[in-house]
């Protein structure tokens, strides 16, 4: 058996240099690679397929392109049909979930029957699982000894987060494998006739937690990937991320400026969200990072202010930095938005340091107590407001003493709605030494994205308040 394992097993010398030594591979201009994600409840809508986005922007930021991607439900058939077909065009193949102790997790058992491949229990993996159970002081079920049943000639991905290992198999054409009747037969003329001019192709399988596949693929996968599919011309990927601007607005700026460098192989592209696009520039080849660096100048020269971050920066990582840079507090008055605000702001490490508390203050009664909005301001105006998103900003920066307060009410749905305020009206007010200014917004969505996108646009107006006072 060829194991891949730190020792101890998922320790941390889980590092690249624990990849086996095997013969650099020529270098590729293209790799066609697969995704698989298993799980019954992914067809029921009971959960979120979140690995598709997630290793999709992983290999593009390695320089590979996802070329399908296919969701089935945990039965034999469909996962060995699916991965049957995979390997008729692939050159790897990423399956996820399956991988652990219940009765419909068949991955493993379902991929192994496919390959021939006997499973042989692992015993470093066990006493991995033992041990995780027993550092938790909990009996370990018997159930879980099923994973430590690892497949002939898989490497084994060490998973110190939880208690399934990842496989990764190499599949030689030219040594056939079983099929469902338990008889060895050689690949099918579809897989011997592929896309792929590779004499072997990989199939790695990943659990599905995604606190577990995430670092499971950083550590072990990309390594792998750029050992064993090394590509003939490097790639550069730069993502401009900014606000305030519609998608159509920001391709008529820079996409003239941005004509010679298209010309000569820099490739541009726009996603958009509820006030947000993000900007993708990237290229191919030797001259990659000069065509992508000449770009990111042009495009930053363009739009200014409107970029507020870069590649996977989020908005709340942008503010809690500008707030240590200036040394500067902010504290929150939620209504509508029931504390969204205080969550993606302490998502950030270090927020403890610029944000010392906020306060959810729903109803009419707790906005007067807690914050000081006045009755006769609720009388008048309503608790939907600009006098009342005021009141709640500079009550909020009083009674807990920041530099900066955000205060937000509104009507997130789906009734409560009048003609003069509908559902989806929101005030945000946003109270310093400058003074107190509100905005009046429209977010006309479920509740959920309401919240998010409001908590989103308050982080904005202080954004651009702290860069242009």
């Amino acid at each position: 058996m060829v194991v891949w394992r730190p020792t101890p097993w998922g320790g941390r010398d889980a590092k690249r240099k624990n990849l086996p030594r095997v013969v650099r591979a020529r270098k590729l201009l293209r790799v066609n690679i697969e995704l698989l994600n298993t799980g019954s409840e992914l067809m029921l809508g009971r959960v979120l397929n979140t690995h598709q986005q997630w290793l999709c922007r992983r290999l593009s930021d390695l320089g590979y392109v996802v070329t399908r991607q296919v969701a089935v439900p945990d039965t034999a058939r469909d996962i060995q049909s699916a991965v049957l077909e995979a390997l008729s065009r692939a050159d790897l193949i990423i399956a996820t979930g399956g991988l652990g102790p219940t009765s419909d997790d068949l991955t493993r058992d379902l991929i192994a029957q496919l390959l021939g491949r006997k499973l042989r229990l692992d015993e470093a993996v066990l006493d991995h699982i033992r041990r995780r159970f027993a550092a938790r002081s909990l009996p370990m079920p018997k159930n879980n000894e099923v994973q430590a049943l690892v497949p002939e000639g898989a490497l084994v991905l060490a998973n110190p987060n939880g208690t399934a290992p990842g496989l990764a198999i190499r599949v030689d054409e030219d040594g056939g494998w079983k099929v469902e009747d338990g008889k060895k037969s050689h690949p099918p003329s579809s897989i011997l006739n592929s896309p792929s001019s590779r004499s072997s192709k990989w199939l790695v399988m990943l659990p599905g937690p995604p606190r577990e596949l995430r670092p499971m693929f950083d550590h072990f996968v990309a390594p792998l990937l750029r050992r064993e599919f090394p590509l003939e011309a490097p790639f550069v990927c730069r993502t401009l991320r900014t606000s305030g601007v519609a998608e159509s607005l920001v391709q008529e700026k820079i996409a003239t400026p941005l004509d010679a460098l298209a010309a000569n192989g820099l490739d541009i592209g726009y996603c958009a969200r509820p006030g947000q696009v993000d900007v993708r520039l990237s290229a191919r080849g030797g001259n990659a990072a000069k065509i992508v660096g000449e770009a990111e100048a042009i495009v930053q020269k363009i739009l200014g202010a409107q970029i507020y971050g870069y590649d996977d920066e989020e908005l709340e990582t942008v503010i809690v930095r500008l707030l240590a840079g200036q040394k500067k507090t902010l504290v929150v008055a939620e209504s509508c938005t029931g504390g969204c605000l205080a969550h993606q702001v302490t998502s950030v490490p270090g927020a403890s340091a610029v944000f010392p508390g906020g306060l959810v203050t729903y109803s009419n009664e707790a906005k007067q107590k807690f914050l000081g909005v006045r009755t006769e301001t609720l009388a008048a105006h309503g608790a939907v407001s600009e006098a009342v998103a005021r009141e709640m900003a500079e009550g909020a920066r009083s009674q807990l003493g920041a530099d900066f307060a955000l205060a937000i009410t509104g009507i997130a749905g789906p009734d409560g709605g009048t003609k003069e305020k509908p559902v989806g009206t929101v005030f945000i007010g946003l109270a310093g030494d400058f003074g107190t200014v509100v905005e009046r917004k429209f977010n006309p969505f479920e509740r959920g994205t309401f919240k998010e996108i409001t908590a989103w646009q308050a982080l904005e107006m202080l954004r651009k308040q702290m860069i242009c006072p």
